[in-house]
C-alpha cells in the first residue's frame, strides 16, 4: 500500500509539472508590438495635415500585392478616418473595409486608379463613433505594391462631409446613371454620395475621354447616412468627367454632392449634371 501511494504521488507531480505556467514575456526584450494602451488596443493615429499629404497622415505602410494591413481606431470621440493610398506610377486595385465587432462589416469599398501617383486614392470613412478596424487589401498581383496611410482626420477635413452635405445635391434614383463635367481649370473635386439611411450601393468614376476610366470607387453599406461615400479626385489635364451609377434597385435612391476644391484660377469653373 505504501508503494502504491508513493507511485500515485510521483505521477501527480509529473502531471503538475507538465502544465506549469510560463510567462511568455519572460526574458523577452520590449518591442513596439507590446507598447499598447492598458486595454490592449492601439487608439489610432491622428493626422498632422488637413490636406492629403500622405507622409503627414500617419506612418506609411507598404502593402504588397495580394496582402493586407489593418489599423485599429478605438477613440469613440472621433468619427472620421482619412485614407490615402498611392503608388510610384503603377495602377492600384484594392478593397477598403470597415469592421465593427468580430463579424460585422458595415462598409465595403472597392477602389481603382490607373496611375496611383497622378491620381492617388483619397477617401473619408466614418467609424460611427465606435471602436473599429479598417482593413486595406491590395487585390493586385505581387508586382503592384501600394503605400497606405490611415489616421483620424482633423478639421476642417473632419467636417468636410457635413459642409458638402449643406450644398445643393442631385437626386439619383436606383439604376440611374448621371455624369458631371467640369473645366480644365479645376484641379481637385470632392464627391459625396449619401442616402436618407437606406442602403447605399453605387459607383463613382473619373473619366478622361470616351468611357476611359481613370479612377473608380464602388461602395456597399447598409446605411448611406452614417457611412456616406466621400472621395477626392485629383483632376489633371482636360476632359475630366465624373460619372455616378446607382447600382441599387429603384427603391434605394441616393443624393450626389460635388464641389471643386482646387483650381489653377480663382474661378472653379461651371459644373452641371447632364
Amino acid at each position: 500500500m505504501k508503494f502504491l501511494n508513493t507511485l500515485l504521488f510521483l505521477q501527480s507531480c509529473a502531471v503538475a509539472g507538465a502544465f506549469t505556467f510560463v510567462n511568455p514575456s519572460a526574458g523577452r526584450a520590449p518591442t513596439q508590438l507590446y507598447n499598447v494602451n492598458p486595454v490592449g488596443n492601439s487608439p489610432g493615429y491622428t493626422s498632422k495635415t488637413a490636406d492629403w499629404e500622405i507622409e503627414k497622415i500617419s506612418p506609411i505602410v507598404k502593402i504588397q500585392g495580394t496582402t493586407r494591413h489593418t489599423w485599429n481606431f478605438n477613440d469613440i470621440n472621433k468619427e472620421i478616418v482619412q485614407v490615402a493610398l498611392e503608388t510610384g506610377g503603377r495602377p492600384m486595385n484594392c478593397d477598403i473595409q470597415l469592421w465593427i465587432g468580430p463579424d460585422w462589416t458595415p462598409v465595403t469599398m472597392k477602389a481603382y486608379s490607373e496611375d496611383g501617383q497622378v491620381r492617388p486614392i483619397q477617401s473619408l470613412v466614418g467609424t460611427r463613433n465606435k471602436s473599429a478596424n479598417l482593413e486595406i487589401r491590395n487585390t493586385a498581383s505581387s508586382e503592384f505594391p501600394l503605400s497606405a496611410a490611415c489616421s483620424y482626420a482633423v478639421e476642417p477635413l473632419a467636417d468636410a462631409r457635413i459642409a458638402l452635405g449643406q450644398t445643393k445635391g442631385d437626386y439619383i434614383e436606383g439604376k440611374a446613371i448621371y455624369t458631371k463635367t467640369f473645366g480644365p481649370e479645376v484641379g481637385q473635386v470632392q464627391v459625396m454620395l449619401e442616402t436618407d439611411g437606406r442602403m447605399l450601393n453605387a459607383k463613382v468614376e473619373l473619366l478622361n475621354g470616351p468611357n476611359n476610366v481613370k479612377q473608380a470607387f464602388e461602395i456597399f453599406t447598409n446605411n448611406g447616412k452614417l457611412n456616406s461615400l466621400f472621395v477626392v479626385f485629383d483632376t489633371p489635364g482636360e476632359g475630366n468627367v465624373v460619372r455616378v451609377t446607382n447600382l441599387a434597385p429603384l427603391e434605394f435612391p441616393c443624393t450626389a454632392y460635388t464641389a471643386a476644391t482646387k483650381s489653377s484660377s480663382e474661378s472653379p469653373g461651371a459644373m452641371t449634371w447632364n
